[in-house]
């Protein structure tokens, strides 16, 4: 992992990140603290969880271009995801960004191995502060494990889900401890692991953030994790779900742009954070997904498909507007406009910072949980008419001006209202291998759309450069 050397310096020399990138593969941003001679106050130690969501959020490729010396985040992840759908696409067919949608990734493509690279960032961090988690205040000892416990799930599911079978490491290891560092451990063993951590997070804390980790989105996450193991926990899932919706803490926005214009609002339950024109604090995929007057550094990415531009002529109702526009031939993603944006002039203008964005990548929001419990109540089956289904559909389904009102739900009308309501939000890909369609999908998908896709692309490949610094002790997966 490109990150593991700098694990090693972090636990045993007592200074900030400061690092030549010749000696420390991908040294954290300067922003991060992560050494053990900082901890010395619980201040310290909430300073350092507050690191951990630091490499969640990642860096701005407009800020630092080299990708060798600083992991993205989650940034690059709707090219993992939507791109690997029948969502979205890259505009060209030129660099590694647009193999995705082409099912061509390679074990040496750069943003699947700073994928990779930036959720064991996460984990590597998170294992870091439980290790002082003793140097804080008492009172705060059970919050701050719980927050740490909770990212490290998170990123422990990404990469899960992408990648199968991955390295488990659950506490500071060092520099000879290459078994617990690059041993593939069992798909199954590692879900073990994300459900003790979420419930452990879901028990400790409550629901006063949302930019942080909270009850709530150690539920909803959780829920995810029971539909999406090896052997769904239905029954769970439904009470996790209807735990979010009986506290009456989150609702619907009545406008659905207001979802991602209205930062924080009522609707989210955990979201990651950026700030406009703060280099360090801000994000560049919102400038990326632009294509007909190019904003970002790209010829544009998440371009809409027309398969899904037809599933919203169907089924979007009023979230169509607000989802997608077209400029031409140009099917462009509006959910993420940067500050500032005016889409009504020709050509659109995106602001004065749109390399430098603030929209905040939603992780979770009440739509989902909501759409969640239905399929947490449908338990695999072919259908429901389950009351209390209907309702969590029919209120997601009225929101978007479909008032018309439903008596019974097949899975693929919850798959397909998922699609619509969740466009972009990097959800599709899971939610095709969760249903269990995905093959069947994405062949068809892509054989409309001239690629080539067989089941062994469900898996992305372990990055080369992790199976070379392991000693090829780090197994690839089939195919690659």
């Amino acid at each position: 992992m490109k990150h593991i050397k700098y694990l090693i310096f972090a636990v045993i020399v007592s200074i900030f990140v400061s690092c030549d990138t010749e000696e420390f593969l991908n040294p954290l941003p300067d922003t991060a603290v992560a050494v053990d001679g900082f901890f010395q106050s619980d201040a310290d130690v909430l300073a350092g969880v507050i690191g951990v969501y630091d490499a969640l959020q990642g860096v701005n490729s407009n800020t630092v271009s080299n990708i060798g010396t600083v992991n993205r985040g989650v940034q690059f992840e709707h090219l993992l995801t939507e791109h690997r759908t029948d969502n979205t696409r890259n505009a060209t067919l030129e660099g590694s960004k647009a193999d995705f949608h082409r099912y061509v990734v390679s074990a040496n493509n750069v943003e699947s191995e700073d994928y990779y690279a930036s959720m064991y960032e996460v984990i590597f961090r998170a294992n870091n502060i439980l290790n002082f988690i003793e140097l804080a205040d008492a009172n705060n000892q059970a919050k701050y494990t719980a927050e740490a416990k909770f990212l490290r799930a998170y990123a422990y599911f990404k990469l899960v889900r992408m990648f199968g079978d991955v390295p488990l490491v659950t506490s500071v290891v060092g520099p000879t401890d290459n078994e617990a560092l690059f041993t593939r451990i069992p798909e199954a063993q590692v879900y073990v692991q994300i459900v003790s951590d979420l419930q452990e997070a879901a028990s400790v804390l409550d629901n006063s953030s949302k930019s942080r980790a909270s009850k709530a989105a150690a539920q909803g996450i959780l829920a995810k994790v029971y539909l999406t193991q090896p052997s769904p926990n239905y029954t769970g899932a439904q009470q996790l779900c209807e735990a979010i919706v009986n506290s009456s803490v989150f609702d619907l926005e009545n406008d659905f742009h207001d979802v991602f214009y209205s930062e924080l609002n009522d609707e989210i339950i955990f979201a990651i954070q950026y700030e406009t024109g703060n280099s360090a604090e801000s994000q560049s995929f919102s400038s990326e997904f632009t294509s007909s007057t190019r904003a970002g550094s790209e010829d544009g990415q998440n371009i809409v498909n027309n398969n899904l531009i037809a599933d919203f002529a169907l089924y979007g109702g009023n979230r169509t507007a607000e989802s997608y526009v077209t400029f031409g031939t140009s099917n462009e993603v509006i959910k993420f406009l940067p500050e500032g944006s005016d889409i009504t002039t020709s050509p659109p203008s995106y602001g004065g910072s749109a390399r430098d964005a603030g929209n905040d990548y939603i992780a979770l929001r009440y739509a989902d949980v909501l759409l969640m419990h239905v399929e947490a109540i449908m338990a695999g089956g072919a259908s429901t008419n389950s009351a209390a289904a209907l309702s969590s559909f029919q209120a997601v389904r009225d929101r978007a001006g479909l008032t018309a009102a439903v008596s019974s739900i097949t899975k693929d009308d919850l798959l397909v209202e998922r699609r619509v309501e969740l466009a972009f939000e990097n959800q599709r890909w899971f939610d095709l291998l969760r249903f269990g369609v995905a093959d069947a999908v994405l062949s068809a998908h892509a054989t409309e759309m001239g690629y080539v896709f067989d089941a062994r692309k469900l898996l992305l490949p372990i990055p080369s450069r992790e199976i070379n610094i392991s000693g090829g002790l780090l197994s690839q997966n089939p195919g690659y």
